[in-house]
């Protein structure tokens, strides 16, 4: 069954996505090569519970952590640990808030230092893609349409994979409801999308090839081939026009850029 949002509860999204959003941000303003990524995790899980949630992950399915932070090869999933961020590394950070009765999600990924060209390329069309997906994300259109326009232009303008078995999703009381969203499919296929659904959509693209596979860990799924893996994902609620985007990649932004200023006011000393 799909849970139609009333205005009221899309605003409640919002407010849980918008501090997922700023959770990301003030994350963003640490990273750096030598943290550690269960030293991210902590630093999330204060300023959530500072704000007046909780963790939307931590718990859900047994998940020990309130970020997925998976590097490089890991696509989704990855459990914060003792590992230290490298230059030339990239980090997709999944974070998930609980306020007021309701879910927010997004995720990002991040450059670490000098990352090579052709990996911060992955990056780009990634994020794009998310954005070609939302434009799709309308009144009368349906979810096959959003899964098209990722596929088509990762795949079909761009050399790299859409990955199959993992999904966006709706989003509300319950992080993931009905109906899933992939970011491949055919034009005019699939759930019919009408005002007040809810959805996160999130590609997950590599840059090899699609497969990807479960880590010992029984958490983190990498790429088969070893090649890194690009994630964004914004949560969105349809209007009686276009998608209204309830998360925000501004403040990340925001942060992103003021670290880099900082990095190279210490590198002229």
């Amino acid at each position: 069954m799909i849970f139609y949002k009333t205005s009221e509860e899309v605003e409640l999204i919002r407010q849980s996505s918008l501090l997922v959003s700023k959770t990301l941000a003030t994350v963003a303003g640490y990273i750096k090569p030598g943290i550690t990524t269960a030293e991210l995790d902590t630093i999330a899980e204060e300023y959530i519970r500072d704000h007046g949630a909780v963790p939307g992950f931590k718990g859900y399915s047994g998940f020990p952590a309130t970020l997925c932070t998976s590097v490089n090869e890991a696509v989704v999933h990855g459990l914060p640990g003792k590992r230290a961020l490298q230059d030339g590394d990239i980090l997709s950070i999944d974070c998930g808030v609980i306020k007021e009765g309701f879910y927010g999600d997004s995720a990002y990924t991040f450059a670490i230092g000098e990352v090579a060209p052709d990996i911060l390329d992955l990056l780009k069309v990634t994020k794009e893609a998310l954005y070609l997906g939302i434009e799709q994300a309308r009144v009368g259109k349906r979810i096959g349409d959003i899964g098209y326009a990722i596929q088509h232009y990762a795949e079909k303008e761009h050399p790299y994979s859409i990955v199959r078995s993992l999904v966006g999703h709706g989003l509300g009381r319950n992080l993931h409801e009905e109906p899933e969203v992939p970011n491949f499919g055919r034009q005019g296929n699939g759930v019919k999308i009408r005002e007040g659904l809810v959805i996160a959509i999130e590609p997950m693209i590599n840059m090899g090839k699609k497969e990807v596979i479960n880590s010992p860990d029984g958490w983190t799924v990498v790429t088969l081939d070893n090649l890194p893996s690009a994630h964004y994902e914004h949560t969105i609620a349809i209007g009686n026009k276009e998608a209204d985007i309830l998360s925000s990649f501004e403040f990340i932004e925001e942060s992103v850029k003021k670290n880099i200023e900082i990095e190279e006011i210490i590198a002229k000393k």
